[in-house]
């Protein structure tokens, strides 16, 4: 079926990608022992050819075309209900050069811009610190029938206090308990939720940055602050490792993505998002009014009844 999607869409092999990449909650996570590179669920050379990266790049394209028209049928669906909640939301979260925004442009632009939803979150600003850390993470959350994409999330307001020490532990470790009821109130309200970790290695990030640097399109998204960041990267893998394994649960699970390989991690994110839209009861919603009639009043208004008639 071509760009379509459909039959070209290869699935993957030792089951589904939200079952090879999940992280079980509760249990403990060494991220010192998940390869960055591996590929979890890609289908073998006999499959893919010699070319890999082309092939998974062609998947990310069919497997796209099929969640734009999963994306509209849960949009087309919040329109004749308006009071449903059911929408989705995407939660990537990664160290500096991670690929949040790549796989936003990739995976995520292959749908309807009319039904998702973007934000990204830094520094809190003055007037967000005024409030509970969560009231910017509700004012940011996608309406029904369409898809929200968090560009790091909720779930900073844990680590970059933790790590840059800026509030004591009795502060931020009581927000798991507040992030845990949070998303089990957003389950309830219908909110799919796919959080995502984008695991690249400390030598990768290094060469993303250097990329960076040399390229003046890119300096925009380089801070100096990145090099203090990435002067605390096992301070942050610990604190990584504690999140994953703590702040998940049966509803909102964390998936962990091997991002090292950007190709992999978009054909990744692209069958986890596919498989939670499959989890979810989607179809067009049928017509509230006499199509038959509507037909031939818009025949007779266009002078085409007659003609056809005569």
């Amino acid at each position: 079926m071509g760009d379509d999607g459909g039959t070209d869409v290869v699935a993957p092999i030792g089951g589904t990608v939200r079952d090879l990449l999940r992280v079980p909650p509760g249990a403990p996570v060494d991220l010192g022992a998940t390869n960055p590179r591996a590929t979890p669920g890609l289908p073998g050379s006999e499959v893919t050819g010699p070319d890999r990266k082309g092939w998974a790049r062609r998947q990310v394209r069919y497997v796209g075309a099929g969640l734009a028209r999963q994306q509209e049928m849960l949009f087309a669906g919040a329109k004749a209900d308006p009071g449903s909640g059911r929408r989705v939301l995407l939660v990537l979260q990664a160290m500096d050069c991670g690929g949040k925004d790549g796989t936003v442009k990739r995976v995520v632009g292959a749908m309807n811009p009319l039904g998702v939803h973007i934000r990204a979150f830094g520094p809190p600003t003055a007037e967000e610190l005024r409030h509970h850390f969560l009231w910017r993470i509700r004012q940011a959350l996608p309406p029904a029938g369409h898809l929200g994409v968090f560009n790091r999330s909720h779930y900073e307001d844990i680590l970059v206090p933790r790590v840059q020490e800026r509030a004591p532990e009795n502060v931020w470790r009581p927000r798991y308990v507040e992030i845990d009821d949070f998303e089990r109130e957003l389950t309830d309200d219908g909110v799919a939720i796919v959080k995502v970790f984008l695991h690249i290695s400390h030598t990768e990030q290094a060469r993303r940055l250097l990329a960076r640097l040399d390229d003046p399109t890119k300096h925009w998204k380089y801070h100096p602050s990145d090099i203090d960041a990435r002067a605390r990267w096992d301070d942050y893998q610990s604190a990584y490792a504690e999140l994953l394994g703590r702040a998940g649960s049966d509803a909102a699970p964390w998936y962990a993505v091997p991002a090292d390989r950007k190709w992999y991690r978009d054909w990744a994110v692209a069958h986890l998002l596919r498989e939670t839209f499959d989890t979810l009861p989607l179809g067009y919603p049928p017509a509230d009014f006499d199509i038959a009639g509507e037909r031939e009043r818009l025949l007779r208004t266009t002078g085409l009844l007659k003609v056809n008639g005569s």
